[in-house]
């Protein structure tokens, strides 16, 4: 069993970074709070007994040496930075939670076939550039030269603050791991909503993380006089806007699973006197099930036809995102169904509704989530919280499906 205590003092001394009077967290990415919490964490790994080393997108990387060094890595992790006044487990309890696995192990002398890592992820949450993920984007491979040239709202580039923190850009394949080089990527973490609690479970297997799908669509009318323009002879981009959120929300209360969110409106030319001539609007559809989420999709936008048509106005749709359905894998299923049945558990599936890491990672090998519950599902919150037992008994469950999969 892991060392609770040890634990949630840690995840504490990690939340004094970046904290607010508000007591919410702001530990951006490349500013010098992110600086101290990635110190901190290297201190950690260095207590763990782990060989630690940063590597070229500033993913901060601890390493314990299995019996057989050539062989894939198993790895653990989550990310260090924070959202704007956030809470004080969301990644960081992947973190530490995976430090205090390997620092058990290494006190009670368990040897295990496979290497196992821990990655302290850079900038997952994407607060100052938005561009999330930065971090396990490089890890697989995927992250460009022209997304280093993102601007934050002071106008510097990304490029230019890696450039400040003693990084090189030109250099960022250098932090690509390649296929078979890791064995599988197990990432502790919130649940961030709600299902758990409402369940009565402290600890929960992830079967999958849900597509995100972000559109942005905009409604072409014609603006006019609000006072001598009749009813029947206007093309108000508004009211078809507010026929077509209604529609978002009916096809997806459907499936039973999916979700969509209408989170953003802009109304030009936003007039109280004026017939609103344009409306864009931003659209979120989620489900684990891509199929679901397709018919969803194509039967949303078959009405959104329909709408134009009897209004006679226009609309165009912009891809702003498109991330297909990320499934863990059966190993890692059966390895934390084993966990939950050693620790006295009864083994509880759920699928993440949010974006993470492992999202990325699944692209150059098998992932696995592990939730814990989060008290009224409240996260990105200054009262976002979870409690020391809860914590803990995520990490022992983290602590025997890595001790398997690295055996």
């Amino acid at each position: 069993m892991i060392n609770k205590k040890r634990l949630y003092n840690r995840l504490m001394e990690l939340g004094e970074i970046g904290k607010q009077e508000s007591g919410g967290i702001t530990r951006l990415a490349f500013t010098p709070e992110d600086r101290r919490a990635k110190d901190l964490v290297t201190s950690y790994m260095k207590e763990a007994g782990l060989s630690v080393r940063e590597d070229a997108v500033g993913n901060i990387i601890g390493r314990r040496e299995g019996r057989n060094p050539e062989a894939p890595a198993v790895v653990t992790g989550s990310h260090v930075d924070s959202v704007y006044n956030g809470g004080i487990f969301d990644g960081a309890l992947g973190i530490i939670g995976g430090i205090e696995v390997l620092q058990t192990m290494q006190e009670q002398g368990i040897k295990t076939e496979h290497p196992i890592e821990v990655y302290a992820f850079n900038d997952e949450e994407g607060a100052r550039f938005s561009f999330s993920m930065m971090g396990s984007r490089g890890m697989i491979g995927s992250l460009k030269p022209e997304d280093l040239e993102l601007k934050d709202k002071e106008g510097i580039s990304l490029a230019t603050i890696m450039k400040a923190q003693g990084m090189d850009p030109t250099m960022i394949r250098c932090a690509a791991r390649t296929k078979g080089t890791i064995k599988a990527f197990i990432e502790l973490h919130i649940e961030q909503g709600k299902v758990l609690e409402k369940n009565n479970q402290s600890v929960g297997i992830v079967t999958g993380i849900v597509n995100e799908l972000w559109l942005k669509c905009t409604f072409k009318g014609e603006a006019g006089h609000a006072g001598t323009t009749p009813m029947t002879m206007r093309h108000d981009a508004l009211v078809a806007a507010a026929e077509f959120v209604q529609t978002v929300e009916q096809e997806a209360r459907k499936t039973g699973t999916t979700v969509a969110t209408v989170g953003k409106m802009s109304v030009l030319p936003g007039g109280i006197n004026i017939i609103p001539g344009t409306v864009e609007i931003t659209l979120d559809l989620r489900d684990l099930n891509q199929e679901v989420s397709d018919q969803v999709e194509d039967a949303i936008f078959k009405e959104a036809k329909r709408i134009c048509r009897e209004r006679n106005l226009e609309m165009r749709t912009e891809v702003l995102q498109r991330i297909p359905p990320s499934l863990c894998s059966e190993e890692f299923q059966l390895a934390a169904k084993a966990a939950f049945e050693k620790l006295g558990f009864e083994p509880f599936y759920l699928p993440s509704g949010a974006g993470h890491d492992a999202m990325q990672v699944v692209n150059i090998c098998p992932i696995g989530m592990i939730f814990i519950r989060s008290k009224d599902g409240i996260s990105h919150n200054p009262a976002e919280w979870s409690s020391p037992e809860d914590c803990a008994d995520g990490v022992n469950v983290l602590f025997h499906t890595l001790l398997s999969l690295a055996n």
